[in-house]
């Protein structure tokens, strides 16, 4: 199944040096995730040809402008495109006003139905379960009330051994159990099909774990512990440390010491500041603390592996 992030937006507050505000796309099989939506979203999206139609679920991490003013303007090339499957917005209170004020002066009627889910800032919930992933939304400290995500992959069928098929002939709905990953008794012949000797072993689970804006902060580990991908923010490098924890932002790193320190299998920096042209010193910093590291450039889909 497909599972990859196209980022969009890799700068903080203010757009430059090329990079424009946060903003990511996720492809999981055939549903569309946008992750906050900065400035130019609608912009990045068409200029690298993604599918944005196939966007059903759009998650605010919170009400900073760099992480949700293309969300209007998103809305309203849904509806000029004639839009009429429900688009669900996740955020923070207030979003749905923000939205509906501006709806409202603009007189403006939907052509589809736009449903609004409001986190909670206070703890982990589970926001989104679909048939192939499930999303969790988890607290993080910044000036605003915020949240970072947690997209992750479900299995729902192992993979049979065909080998062992074919010299045993198992009733359909052995098999069809023995895909979900329990073991079949047979009432008849009591005989007992076991998912060790039938299937293979069920890989594991795909997952990503988006930490937009917060403070240099170890209590979210039990969050993001063992990601396959963890998005941190890294707005400075070392020297601006201070700098970092008065505006509750993290450095590069900062954010390589939480991917240490969650065990996660690779770590992707982004949320820039304007004063950094050349990222490589962040990239180094990070290195410094987790080896498997790398800067989000913008119209670069990484695979979730």
């Amino acid at each position: 199944m497909e599972f990859d992030v196209t980022v969009l937006g890799s700068n903080s507050a203010i757009p430059a040096h090329g990079r424009n505000q946060s903003a990511q796309l996720i492809m999981i099989g055939q549903s569309g995730l946008l992750l906050d939506c900065g400035e130019a979203t609608q912009i990045q999206l068409r200029k690298f040809k993604l599918k944005f139609s196939k966007i059903d679920f759009i998650f605010i991490s919170h009400l900073h402008g760099d992480h949700y003013l293309g969300l209007m303007g998103l809305i309203s090339s849904f509806h000029l495109n004639k839009r009429t499957r429900l688009l669900t917005v996740f955020g923070p209170a207030g979003l749905d006003e923000i939205i509906t004020v501006q709806l409202k002066h603009s007189n403006s009627k939907l052509n589809f139905p736009l449903r609004f889910v409001q986190t909670d800032p206070s703890q982990e919930q589970l926001i989104l379960e679909e048939k192939n992933f499930k999303v969790h939304s988890f607290p993080l400290q910044h000036r605003l009330p915020c949240t970072g995500f947690r997209i992750d992959e479900k299995i729902a069928y192992r993979n049979l051994i065909k080998e062992k098929l074919q010299e045993q002939k198992l009733p359909l709905e052995a098999i069809n159990t023995l895909r979900l990953g329990k073991d079949y008794v047979d009432q008849v012949t009591n005989k007992n099909y076991t998912v060790k000797e039938f299937t293979y072993p069920v890989k594991k689970a795909r997952s990503y774990a988006y930490c937009s804006d917060t403070i240099y902060d170890p209590t979210i580990k039990q969050y993001i512990e063992g990601v396959s991908l963890l998005y941190h923010e890294a707005t400075f490098g070392e020297e601006e440390a201070e700098r970092a924890a008065d505006t509750y932002h993290s450095t590069a790193a900062q954010a390589g010491k939480i991917a240490q320190l969650a065990n996660v299998n690779h770590l992707m920096l982004g949320h820039y500041s304007t004063r950094y042209l050349d990222l490589t010193p962040l990239l180094e910093e990070a290195k410094q603390h987790f080896p498997s590291v790398i800067l989000s450039e913008e119209g670069v889909t990484y695979p979730i592996r």
